[in-house]
């Protein structure tokens, strides 16, 4: 029984496009998009996804990824961070 087949997996593409990494989570930290790829107890590690003009800017790109996920049937979930 493999319960984490009821998630999706996502990857993003890096706004700089020199990474695709898989995250467990994404926050939006004032103009910055942050992406948690693992984490142990109290530890997290993170990785900037995307820094853009506005935090309003990023809350906007972090409502495309939740669309995306809710409109992807399968298992894995990409997206590609805008530039802009």
């Amino acid at each position: 029984m493999n319960e984490g087949m009821n998630f999706s997996m996502l990857w993003i593409v890096t706004q700089d496009k020199q990474s695709l990494i898989n995250v467990k989570e994404v926050t939006v930290n004032g103009k910055k998009i942050e992406g948690v790829i693992g984490s142990a107890s109290l530890d997290h590690w993170g990785k900037i996804l995307g820094k853009y003009e506005s935090n309003e800017r990023a809350l906007e790109i972090l409502n495309e990824i939740f669309t995306k996920i809710e409109e992807t049937s399968g298992i894995s979930v990409t997206f590609t961070m805008p530039n802009e």
